[in-house]
């Protein structure tokens, strides 16, 4: 699932992310893109037990890979 948050002001794109997260079962992945690198959502993925990866785009933007 790709969710992209480009053009959303803070905090919208950490809320719809971890919103989205509530609903994916346990080993799924959420594929995110974000205008910048979401500092403060490390924190939330951290303590539900999430892992991830972010990966730069071309463009600026951001692709953060998050496992439930």
């Amino acid at each position: 699932m790709i969710l992209d948050n480009r053009g959303l002001e803070p905090p919208q794109p950490m809320m719809r992310t971890l919103t989205t997260l509530e609903k994916l079962n346990k080993g799924e992945t959420l594929t995110i893109i974000n205008d910048r690198r979401p500092m403060f959502l490390y924190e939330h993925l951290d303590d539900l037990g999430c892992t991830y990866t972010t990966t730069p785009n071309p463009d600026g933007s951001f692709q953060i890979d998050i496992t439930k």
